[in-house]
């Protein structure tokens, strides 16, 4: 019996393998390191989108909003001196024309901690976060750092990146060397319920 030697058995073959663009969405994959913690997050968002055939054969996620058109009034509130009620109706609002700019790039997220109450964010409240938005210095954003998802200003001088709260209790993050950070979006609008 032929002893079998290292280079005839094992390891990768020319040729071997998946074709790439054979696969489920006919293009080459690539895996994503996501905290455990962000999971749910990210199939609830995966899961309300569907993969649609883009340009050129690529596939895209995508959502069809749905339209909820409600009444809206042309009278301004007062939030001074009161003032006689209006019953004129202007027309009809849709809050995803509003509020989603970039429906297959938006996704929301509800807010845990006080760390952002300067900027009108606080704890338990709905943020509308797109990632089509560039995250520039003074931008609200969701951010991963080192696993940890969380949501703050950021602030960019030169080389040196920094997490800031909007609450004097939290001190600044700096991102140094070695660290993760990876910005999922910006915040475009926060909403609360009272």
């Amino acid at each position: 019996m032929p002893d079998p030697s290292p280079t005839s058995r094992g390891g990768a073959r020319p040729g071997a393998g998946r074709k790439p663009g054979f696969g489920r969405y006919g293009e080459p994959t690539q895996p994503l390191r996501l905290p455990i913690t962000a999971l749910p997050t990210v199939r609830a968002w995966l899961s309300a989108r569907a993969l649609v055939a883009g340009g050129e054969g690529a596939l895209t996620l995508t959502t069809a909003p749905s339209v909820l058109p409600l009444p809206l009034y042309g009278a301004r509130i007062a939030a001074g001196f009161p003032s006689p009620a209006d019953d004129d109706l202007e027309g009809t609002l849709d809050l995803n024309e509003h509020l989603v700019a970039h429906p297959a790039s938006t996704f929301f997220v509800r807010v845990q901690g006080e760390s952002m109450t300067g900027a009108g964010i606080h704890n338990g409240d709905l943020l509308v976060v797109d990632r089509a938005l560039e995250a520039r210095s003074g931008s609200i954003v969701v951010a991963v750092v080192d696993g940890e998802l969380t949501v703050k200003r950021l602030r960019i001088e030169g080389e040196r990146v920094w997490l800031m709260a909007e609450n004097p209790a939290y001190p600044p993050l700096e991102i140094h060397d070695g660290m993760e950070l990876f910005i999922w979006g910006v915040v475009a609008h926060a909403v609360r319920s009272f």
